[in-house]
């Protein structure tokens, strides 16, 4: 039981990971992918959307995803989601229309979207009080562990060409068949579905929905700007791009590890202040940084 368990909560953990590896993976490439568009009409503007419009399609269909998986079920959804995945993120590799590379990175965000949501909500079907919290403490550290890896891997196949990282969205296929071994369709569903309770969302929750949307274009930032601002100060090769966005990742995999920590000896406001005054310093700090080291410190 304990084994089987285990293997659930990878199944979890390598499905949440999908989610950073969709946003940061190929962002060592975009200077280079910019190159070669640099024949259509702002080349450079639309090259960075690639990054970012998955994030879009992600904030569109999510709730959306929240409606579907208490009338269809979980499973079925994810199962589709993670194909798109895999066919929509690796389509950059075959695709030579930077706007049809447009079109396939936004049904990426859609299958994010899905994806996404159905892990949070299995997590929340699975387990309970302490439990869960514990293991969203370690999905937070993983997926974050799991960028290092991806980001520094798009790095180095980046140097080969653009378009090779763009293969790495076919771990997809991987971790399909650990969800239809090691996941199940929650009972807690059909009950819901059966017994619909209608629970009234405080004022607050709008708050922190938009704090958490201010938080997110502050991130996009970095994987965005970044490879282009190294350029513009002479740091070219694509491996160092990647590890300067992993350094960030690795930082914030410490930093998730550490929370319980920090929260027992500060509130929540504190914590707030403490990471949006943390994150502008590094903002100052990139944007005068002249050489890699001053660029590392940064995004530590």
């Amino acid at each position: 039981m304990v084994v089987s368990q285990n293997k659930t909560k990878l199944t979890l953990l390598l499905v949440s990971s999908l989610t950073i590896m969709s946003v940061i993976t190929i962002s060592p490439a975009l200077p280079q992918m910019a190159d070669a568009f640099r024949g259509a009409p702002n080349a450079e503007f639309l090259v960075k959307l690639v990054l970012t419009l998955p994030a879009l399609f992600i904030a569109i269909v999510s709730p959306l995803t929240g409606r579907l998986i208490d009338r269809y079920g979980r499973l079925k959804l994810l199962w589709g989601a993670l194909i798109l995945y895999a066919l929509a993120g690796s389509a950059g590799y075959y695709l030579s229309d930077l706007y049809a590379i447009l079109l396939s990175r936004a049904l990426l965000g859609v299958a994010v979207g899905v994806s996404m949501t159905i892990a949070i909500t299995l997590i929340a079907d699975y387990f309970e009080g302490a439990e869960r919290q514990k293991f969203v403490g370690i999905q937070v550290a993983f997926m974050s562990l799991g960028g290092i890896l991806f980001i520094s891997l798009g790095g180095v196949l980046a140097e080969i060409s653009w378009r090779i990282p763009f293969l790495i969205y076919l771990f997809a296929l991987l971790v399909f068949p650990l969800t239809l071994f090691f996941l199940h369709e929650p009972k807690a569903h059909e009950i819901a579905a059966d017994n619909p309770k209608l629970v009234k969302v405080p004022k607050f929750i709008w708050v922190l929905f938009l704090n958490t949307m201010v938080m997110w274009i502050i991130f996009f930032l970095i994987p965005a700007q970044i490879p282009f601002h190294m350029n513009a100060i002479g740091i070219e090769q694509n491996s160092l791009i990647g590890m300067a966005i992993a350094v960030s990742t690795a930082f914030s995999a410490i930093s998730s590890i550490l929370y319980g920590k920090l929260k027992d000896r500060l509130d929540f406001v504190v914590i707030f202040a403490v990471g949006y005054f943390l994150l502008a310093l590094s903002f100052a700090c990139g944007a005068w940084a002249s050489n890699l080291t001053i660029m590392i410190l940064a995004m530590m």
